[in-house]
């Protein structure tokens, strides 16, 4: 190592070398980002990040998204040196089975990654959700004198990120709502994975941003950290506008072979290239993981710094807790995440006189009781409210200060400020999935959201990523089958249910009524390890009679008796989820005014049931009984799971028609005399 070296450049090339050394022994990984970004990100880190590695979950810490997920070896680099639970072993086993060091970054695994990045965009987009929760905490919390929720959020960002349109929805929304708090740092090295960017992604960045309402900050040269840490103070000047700065770096900076080209975007460099970039920046090529102990030191010191910025929060905190004691309970509360205690007695019941209603409607009506209830619940729709019902009324609007109001009357009112609780989303279905992500990994926010249920498909990348990292979000989706009527196939969900089903941790639930959508609301608030689906309908269904069938409270369970025909071992068992429940019923009168013993079973959510023990599931559906007919307006594959290969499944293995909803029911024999038949065809009668 060079004597003439800065003990910045040590500290520089140690993020570099770190994160080289470490994928070259994994034998994959990418290290063009962490070469070129390392002196950016070290001046982030050491002069202006608010974190305490002791105490990673610290409430009023900056958050720092990598978005760059592919770049993981980056921010381990960074955590271990500034002194995170990770140690250098663990990052020699980065990408090996059980390190804490996965090849892409999962959240809170190691502790000091936010979130798990790795599909591009997504950082980004759920940074905007983590800004937003962040304004809405403060204007909730803070109080003259008491600035309890201060922080701000990070994000840094490649070429990729901001290809994907995901990106570009988020940072249009961002722009308009004016997260003054919000910063992207882009790593501008104009290089992807097949070449230069100039194949693909020649737009004008800058006017691009300036456009959605950004601050835009270029730094020409991405390794002058004079210049990174002017460009962040500027941004911490701007209190109106979201930043981007412009970063300027070289791909695979310092490796002579490769440098500034896509060799160094996604594979090693190989021993011959590590040997010369190390030589070419002054660094000794042996050991590897070589750490300079003045480097550490400085880190070290630099975080423990940041971490003084705790102690003097929690005198903040002190003080605001004496002049506010009931704000600081709360604010305790919802950081917890605990619900307000009693929160359920708002839930509604619905009697036997009921008149027909659309779940969708039912929900609206639940959710102004929760909206009460809980005041963390926050969120919104992708411009159709007045469809969807997911909105809070009369709990204002979250926009910047000083904006009109453009929302239609009733939607809205209140506050026009951070504090409000409706966001507007716009035609940005996935941006919005995202973002509530976002919103939930920050804490103190229980987020939904509100669409029609085939538009699913924009959401799905965020709604996986939010299972995966057990977020709690809450996805309302309407219109949820071919009983959307004259809109036709494009709107009309058939595949989309079971596509839901098959994503691990999501809970997806479809009420047969108003009392089950009661029950739908209940688990959904209830469920902390996860993200839940709720899935309503357009059309008006009965509200069931419960003094007739089973409890609506047997949807906690996932699926329970709905009705039996009388005493005995039934012959037959119909099973239905949401509005074919009704004709789940109605095939099974007909059934028993046959003399056949039935069963009818509603099985609102596969993932809840499959959780009980298997005494209650074999209760419900006994093994022994094989004529079991299934019965949902979507596609057939799946349902074996519960009818086996000798039942039967009334489905749609195509896409819907445009007509009246009944008519299209009746087309595609999804009734329930096509039920009867076919449970009539099983016991041979």
């Amino acid at each position: 190592m060079s004597d003439r070296m800065s003990l910045e450049e040590k500290c520089i090339n140690t993020i570099r070398f770190l994160a080289v050394d470490a994928i070259e022994k994994a034998k994959s990984g990418h290290p063009g980002m962490p070469m070129g970004a390392a002196a950016a990100a070290f001046t982030l880190w050491t002069r202006r990040l608010k974190h305490n590695p002791a105490d990673p979950l610290w409430p009023d810490r900056d958050r720092f998204v990598l978005s760059a997920g592919h770049a993981s070896m980056l921010l381990y680099a960074l955590l271990y040196l500034s002194g995170y639970d990770l140690s250098l072993d663990d990052l020699k086993a980065f990408r090996q089975w059980g390190s804490k060091t996965p090849g892409h970054p999962e959240r809170r695994h190691p502790a000091g990654a936010e979130m798990t990045t790795g599909p591009l965009g997504q950082g980004l987009a759920a940074a905007v959700g983590m800004a937003i929760a962040e304004a809405h905490l403060a204007a909730r919390f803070n109080r003259p004198g008491h600035p309890v929720v201060d922080h701000r959020t990070y994000v840094f960002a490649s070429d990729g990120d901001l290809m994907e349109g995901l990106s570009a929805e988020a940072c249009a929304l961002a722009g308009h709502l004016g997260l003054g708090k919000l910063t992207l740092l882009y790593d501008d090295n104009r290089i992807s994975l097949s070449g230069t960017t100039l194949l693909c992604f020649t737009e004008d960045i800058n006017k691009r941003f300036a456009a959605s309402g950004w601050q835009v900050i270029a730094v020409e040269d991405g390794n002058d950290t004079a210049a990174v840490d002017r460009a962040l103070a500027a941004a911490e000047a701007e209190s109106k506008r979201p930043s981007l700065i412009r970063l300027h770096t070289t791909i695979g900076f310092g490796a002579p072979g490769k440098q500034n080209t896509s060799a160094a975007h996604g594979s090693p460099l190989g021993a011959e290239e590590l040997k010369a970039a190390k030589e070419n920046l002054g660094w000794p090529v042996d050991p590897p993981f070589f750490v300079p102990e003045e480097a550490l030191r400085f880190f070290r010191e630099a975080a423990a710094k940041s971490a003084k910025k705790q102690e003097a929060w929690k005198e903040t905190f002190r003080r605001y807790a004496a002049a506010c004691p009931e704000a600081a309970a709360e604010f305790e509360r919802v950081i917890r995440g605990e619900l307000p205690a009693g929160w359920e007695k708002a839930l509604p019941v619905y009697g036997p006189g009921t008149k027909d209603v659309a779940t969708r409607k039912t929900s609206e009506a639940v959710l102004q009781a929760l909206g009460a209830a809980i005041p963390e619940l926050m969120g919104g729709a992708a411009d159709l409210n007045p469809s969807t019902f997911s909105w809070l009324k009369g709990m204002g609007d979250f926009q910047k200060m000083g904006e009109p109001p453009a929302c239609r009357e009733g939607a809205c009112g209140g506050d026009w400020s951070y504090g409000g609780r409706n966001i507007h989303f716009g035609v940005r279905e996935h941006a919005m999935a995202a973002i509530a992500g976002g919103m939930a990994m920050h804490g103190g926010i229980l987020p939904f959201t509100g669409t029609f249920f085939t538009f699913a498909d924009y959401m799905r990348p965020s709604i996986r990523l939010a299972a995966m990292m057990g977020l709690q979000v809450i996805y309302i989706f309407t219109h949820d089958s071919i009983g959307v009527g004259e809109d036709g196939p494009t709107h009309q969900p058939v595949e989309q249910l079971m596509s839901l089903r098959v994503i691990p941790n999501l809970t997806v639930i479809r009420p047969a009524d108003a009392n089950e959508t009661v029950e739908a609301w209940r688990m959904a608030i209830e469920n902390g390890t996860g993200p839940t689906a709720l899935i309503f309908t357009r059309q008006n269904l009965p509200v069931a009679d419960r003094s007739t069938v089973g409890l609506a409270d047997g949807l906690r369970k996932g699926g329970y008796v709905f009705w039996e025909s009388g005493e005995g071992a039934p012959e037959a068992i119909l099973i239905g989820t949401g509005s074919e429940v009704p004709l789940a019923l109605a095939a099974g009168k007909t059934l028993a005014a046959e003399g056949i013993r039935v069963r009818v079973v509603s099985l609102p959510s596969w993932e809840l049931f499959d959780h009980q023990p298997q005494i209650y599931r074999d209760q419900v559906l006994p093994p022994d009984v094989g004529a079991r007919v299934a019965v949902e307006a979507g596609v057939r594959l799946g349902w074996e799971h519960y009818v086996g290969i000798t039942g039967a499944v009334v489905g749609i293995d195509r896409f819907g028609a445009s007509a009246p909803y009944q008519t299209i029911y009746e087309k595609f024999e999804i009734t329930a005399a096509a039920v009867a038949a076919e449970a009539r065809r099983l016991l041979g009668r």
